[in-house]
């Protein structure tokens, strides 16, 4: 699965998800774009992004995208990679469109 990480995120999660197409917003050179402009500029290209900014999915209309979203209940590094698991297992069943709330 092709997967962006939101700017929140931290970047070593990526070593810790084996089998995914993973990239950064920063890396892609959208350091600068707002949440709506984001989610259509991955969109484009991406089929999930990760984030941890829990209010995404209520700032931003999600109806009708096809990028699936997972989102962390932090971004704290130690924190992240100990979900590392649960992000796995949401990357396997997550559908196109839909959102995933991690819990710690």
């Amino acid at each position: 699965m092709k997967v962006i990480f939101d700017h929140s995120v931290p970047r070593p999660l990526r070593d810790h998800l084996p089998g995914h197409e993973i990239t950064t917003a920063f890396l892609m050179g959208w350091a600068t774009l707002e949440n709506g402009d984001l989610l259509a500029a991955a969109e484009a290209k991406f089929d999930a992004m990760i984030t941890s900014d829990k209010n995404l999915r209520y700032q931003q209309n999600l109806t009708g995208r096809r990028l699936a979203l997972i989102i962390l209940p932090t971004n704290f590094l130690p924190d992240v990679i100990a979900l590392a698991s649960k992000v796995l297992a949401a990357l396997a069943v997550i559908q196109p469109g839909s959102w995933i709330e991690i819990e710690p």
